[in-house]
């Protein structure tokens, strides 16, 4: 039903490799690594919903402040801005983090008694300076896998990024990509920016939300088309189609490699909001089942019709509870929507935001509540903390 109406799929294009030509050296044979089959791979993944069995949770440790540069200056608020001004490149406030510390490892036991296997990223020092030939500055956090991470079937993505500040965020999820690629997953590395000046719009004009507005509803962004950028949390999965949006840190460049690199198996989706800040979808148009979607009400999906035409159930939340003088330093209250499924019946969800706890109790979804709310600070909620490894199911199409 969507044929004609979203962008054309591209062919995919293929590359393939040969083994190198067998070493004469007698020894050769005992240096090859065994190559293992398909039951032992530990990832595979196809949607948001198929019971989860193991997942990647983010740490909050050593999390440093981005600087103030151009592309965090389009993703963040006014009111925030000084604060970025005056502590870019040091450490978020300490005593908050040792909170949000506390709270992300009482989720990791809640998780583990809900039975899924918990991997957790390597802790870094963030507030260290690099340089590279294009631009300097210093890192900020492992905290949201979701944001770098893409499961695709037995398949991980480790996006580009579109921040200089996450530029080497990958470093901290590397021990544990290599031993899910020697159970047999696959291992992609989307090309990666040189986050050149040419990549951002130097002159991004954004002091108030109207000319946010206006900017989006123009389909400007502080990204430009110089190479592909994306973030991971701006494509969501359901089946053989995935969905993404073009927003300041995924340019359609970035949305065109994935498009190639996964056809003609997936099927990558364009959809777009009315939404003054876009930056990741799962606060926006959050996938809960097979056809069955969260849909932000303050923020509309263009396509949304086309959804329900297609049979979908489409779902608007209830206003979040979170009070206006927490501080969210990187996202919007819609965190309350940022939920995780750990299977059709059972719901990962703020155990502050009982609207949208009573919200899943009428649709027979049981809740988990896990209070995360000064994790919820530094930028995500459940969803973007967590990346999921493993969800016990097989790949179908849901919108056919």
């Amino acid at each position: 039903k969507l044929r004609g109406v979203f962008t054309g799929w591209v062919q995919r294009t293929f590359q393939s490799t040969q083994a190198a030509a067998a070493s004469q050296n007698s020894c050769a044979a005992d240096d090859k690594a065994a190559s293992p089959g398909p039951k032992d791979c530990l990832v595979c993944s196809y949607n948001e919903w198929d019971p989860l069995e193991e997942v990647i949770v983010g740490r909050a440790e050593n999390a440093c402040v981005p600087p103030f540069s151009v592309e965090v200056k389009a993703n963040t608020y006014e009111k925030y801005w000084g604060f970025y001004q005056k502590f870019g490149g040091q450490s978020f406030p300490k005593d908050h983090v040792k909170k949000a510390i506390a709270e992300i490892e009482e989720m990791c036991n809640i998780l583990k008694g809900e039975g899924v296997i918990v991997k957790r990223p390597d802790p870094i020092d963030w507030s260290v300076k690099y340089k590279t030939p294009d631009f300097e500055s210093t890192g900020m956090y492992a905290a949201m896998p979701r944001d770098i991470l893409l499961v695709v079937g037995n398949e991980i993505i480790e996006a580009p990024m579109a921040w200089r500040a996450r530029f080497f965020e990958y470093r901290a999820y590397r021990r544990l990509i290599k031993d899910y690629f020697n159970s047999g997953a696959k291992w992609t590395t989307a090309p990666k920016p040189t986050m050149a000046d040419e990549l951002y719009d130097q002159n991004y004009p954004i002091h108030s939300v109207e000319d946010r507005h206006k900017l989006a509803a123009q389909g400007k962004f502080v990204t430009t088309e110089f190479e592909p950028c994306f973030d991971a949390a701006d494509f969501i999965r359901a089946g053989r189609d995935i969905f993404v949006q073009r927003s300041q840190v995924t340019n359609y460049m970035g949305i065109e490699w994935m498009r190639r690199h996964l056809a003609p198996d997936y099927r990558v989706h364009i959809i777009s909001f009315k939404d003054p800040n876009p930056m990741h979808i799962d606060a926006t148009f959050n996938i809960i089942g097979p056809g069955l979607v969260l849909s932000n009400p303050d923020r509309p999906c263009h396509q949304i019709e086309l959804f329900k035409k297609a049979g979908w159930t489409v779902i608007q939340p209830p206003v979040p509870l979170i009070p206006d003088d927490h501080p969210l330093w990187m996202s919007s209250k819609w965190l309350s929507m940022n939920v995780l499924m750990l299977d059709e019946k059972r719901v990962m969800v703020d155990a502050n935001e009982t609207s949208i706890q009573k919200m899943f109790e009428k649709l027979g979804i049981s809740t988990i509540k896990v209070n995360i709310r000064h994790a919820n600070s530094l930028g995500g909620g459940f969803h973007c903390w967590t990346c999921d490894i493993r969800r016990r199911g097989t790949l179908q199409s849901y919108f056919d």
